[in-house]
């Protein structure tokens, strides 16, 4: 059974199109399946082609609303990292302000130790 959910390849819809085309030159040329009729397999190349030139066009306003969608949301990240400055600058590095909008008061910040790089065997230079 023929997978009908993945795409085809152009290479053979290019072969399908010449196909198409060379019918032309077929004068007696009269099917039994109403779905191989000429003016059937018009129909379903114009359909074909309208879908894909469909497609193009979605394709292009997808990427120009991911585009927009991206500089909104770093407009957005900006404005909120310029509030967040200014919060700090007005109430200061230790107020509970600061810690409302998601940062840590200094006085609750644990200050870094030094240690000591552990000893190595064989290292008795010190």
């Amino acid at each position: 059974m023929t997978d009908m959910t993945r795409r085809l390849a152009p290479k053979r819809i290019a072969q399908d199109i010449q196909a198409l085309n060379s019918l032309n030159v077929i004068a007696n040329y009269a099917p039994m399946r109403p779905e191989a009729a000429r003016q059937a397999l018009r129909q379903a190349y114009e359909t074909m082609e309208q879908s894909q030139k469909d497609e193009v066009l979605m394709e292009a306003t997808l990427k120009a609303t991911r585009d927009r969608a991206r500089q909104a949301e770093w407009a957005f990240h900006n404005a909120v990292l310029a509030m967040k400055q200014s919060v700090l600058g007005q109430f200061g590095p230790n107020s509970s302000e600061i810690q409302a909008i998601g940062y840590t008061k200094a006085s609750k910040r644990k200050r870094s130790s030094r240690q000591k790089p552990p000893l190595v065997d064989g290292d008795n230079s010190r």
